[in-house]
């Protein structure tokens, strides 16, 4: 097998970022998840209540992040001792803010009150021990820190999506990090362990999917096939640790390094069985 595709999203829940090249740190790729748009008590905020969103492109620059969303633009600057205890999911974290200035602006696009928060290099993050074996570092990702998908299981759901009279998705909508192009659909259920330019990724949790598959990931729009009804065929977990329909795994990166398009990625553990799903009656 080999790497497809690399991506980062700068903002949570904004626009991804295709590289060729990319960091692998401990918590993630090095730029992923950031940033992000958080209530004004500082619950996270993501495409699932604010489809706009997937209409910002953030870009890093020197101290912050530069936003653009149609003709508006905002550079934000964070300084570290401006801070707010921030919420993702279950887990708190005491983040950089943007000031009021750059806040108010936000607010104003996006017609409601917003914060944009920043995981900088005081903010810390660890997740996942029931899962990973330890907490494992992780940014604002949802719940670890990289995100594997291949290009058979996408084409199978296709399948699926065609045999219901749905359009065909791509790739965007699940929002991976590493894409590799295995044409075996779902033989990343039966994987423990990836090693991918002399690092290893440990595959820790299957990815339950929510209903940001079925957004347009450059207008939010929900439009197109679904996804969700396409994986509600044969990929509703069995298992209520994770609940939900499933498509990719959450992994554990075990070391640092670069990875690269082409690299090759070879399996170096496989589990016996894979994660069960509930067989769908017949109609």
């Amino acid at each position: 097998m080999k790497v497809t595709g690399l991506n980062i999203h700068p903002l949570k829940s904004g626009r991804a970022i295709p590289l060729e090249t990319v960091t692998v740190n401990l918590d993630g790729f090095e730029g992923d998840r950031r940033f992000m748009l958080v209530e004004p008590d500082g619950r996270f905020i993501t495409q699932r209540e604010l489809q706009a969103l997937a209409q910002v492109e953030a870009t890093h620059i020197d101290g912050g992040v530069h936003l653009k969303m149609g003709d508006r633009a905002l550079a934000v600057r964070f300084d570290p001792d401006q801070r707010l205890g921030v919420r993702v999911w279950a887990s708190d974290v005491d983040a950089a803010v943007a000031d009021g200035e750059a806040n108010d602006t936000l607010s104003t696009w996006f017609g409601r009150p917003v914060k944009l928060a920043h995981m900088d290099a005081s903010a810390e993050r660890l997740v996942g021990a029931e899962w990973a074996g330890t907490p494992a570092p992780v940014g604002f990702a949802d719940g670890f820190p990289v995100l594997i998908t291949t290009t058979g299981s996408l084409a199978d759901l296709n399948r699926t999506l065609e045999q219901k009279g749905q359009e065909p998705v791509g790739m965007d909508r699940f929002r991976t990090n590493i894409l590799l192009d295995c044409d075996e659909a779902w033989d990343e259920d039966f994987w423990e362990s990836l090693e991918i330019g002399g690092i290893r990724f440990d595959f820790v949790k299957p990815c339950a999917r929510c209903i940001m598959t079925t957004q347009d990931q450059i207008t939010g729009e929900r439009i197109g096939g679904n996804p969700i009804q396409g994986l509600a065929e044969k990929r509703m977990s069995a298992d209520r640790r994770v609940a939900g329909v499933l498509f990719g795994w959450n992994v554990v990166p075990r070391g640092e390094g670069t990875l690269k398009l082409g690299d090759e990625a070879r399996v170096i553990g496989r589990r016996q069985e894979r994660w069960p799903m509930k067989v769908r009656a017949s109609a």
